[in-house]
């Protein structure tokens, strides 16, 4: 075993608490060393989570348009649920109606209208508007992929706030022209690939408007966004802490040269002495009210013993 602070070699039988070579104390200047060490590593561990903290702030409620994005990021996606189309397949005893919308294509999940397709495809009297929901819903289908899409970076989004802007810029523009495209196939079918015939109806929602116009709005605040810049406001020196705790954990920097605190601010220094030294002025106090009591204990056994 060697002394932690000369280094001199201690013998296993030496049970001593204090080193025979510098009369150090041992167990506490272990104790003060680890916590020195503990404490330089929080401060900078600290600097990385306010960092992150900041980031997701900036991304989601550092702003107005960051607040807008949000709730239209999860209209757009609520938007999805009004149909795009309904086509209803009716026969003497036998009618279905499927609406091409997330609701309406969950309800054909569960009465299996919707495996039922490839059949109506065949049929004579259902194949016309069974063409036109399968073009409808491959437009449908791709845009349910683009806004999932959009939902999982706007999530990530904190990770890198400018490239993310960005990206979500670019899926919105993709949604908007499949979000036309959808409705523009809803409109075509309807007008000429479905005959009028007493089995089967071909009529439009507008979903894939109300889709549009949330995506064309998020393609503007996005624009807006990545012109201004999503900057996080960071505590000063919190960088440069991080970056240091990127060289300590590659070994470039030793823990145990540096000080503590590690990084300190003019703001950061005059809070930590007003702490000091309320801390000074109430031990103090403390100490000024023991002494008094144990005075006047003095006092009272003094008189007592008279």
């Amino acid at each position: 075993m060697k002394c932690p602070k000369c280094g001199a070699d201690i013998p296993f039988y030496d049970l001593k608490p204090n080193c025979r070579h510098c009369g150090v104390n041992i167990l506490y200047f272990t104790q003060d060393y680890l916590l020195e060490r503990d404490a330089k590593k929080t401060e900078l561990e600290n600097a990385v989570a306010r960092m992150l903290v900041a980031r997701i702030k900036a991304v989601f409620i550092g702003s107005l348009l960051a607040i807008f994005r949000m709730i239209l990021i999860v209209g757009a996606i609520c938007a999805m649920m009004i149909p795009f189309c309904t086509v209803s397949f009716r026969l003497p005893l036998y009618e279905e109606k499927l609406s091409l919308g997330l609701i309406g294509i969950i309800e054909s999940f569960g009465n299996r209208l919707l495996f039922a397709v490839p059949a109506y495809l065949k049929s004579t009297l259902f194949s016309n508007a069974t063409l036109g929901v399968i073009i409808d819903f491959a437009f449908f289908a791709l845009l349910v992929i683009i806004d999932a899409a959009i939902l999982l970076i706007f999530l990530l989004s904190f990770l890198k706030p400018d490239k993310t802007a960005k990206m979500l810029r670019n899926a919105s523009v993709v949604a908007c022209v499949l979000s036309l495209a959808a409705q523009a196939a809803a409109i075509i079918c309807a007008m000429s690939v479905v005959k009028t015939v007493p089995y089967a109806s071909f009529s439009c929602g507008f979903g894939g408007v109300a889709c549009f116009v949330l995506h064309l709005i998020l393609v503007f605040i996005n624009t807006k966004m990545l012109k201004k810049g999503v900057e996080p406001v960071y505590r000063e020196f919190d960088p440069k802490r991080k970056e240091l705790l990127k060289k300590i954990k590659a070994g470039e920097v030793d823990l145990d040269d540096l000080p503590l605190p590690v990084f300190e601010s003019e703001e950061e220094h005059a809070t930590r002495m007003k702490e000091f030294q309320q801390a000074m002025e109430e031990e103090t106090a403390a100490e000024l009210e023991a002494q008094l009591e144990k005075e006047a204990k003095a006092r009272e056994e003094e008189a007592n013993s008279k």
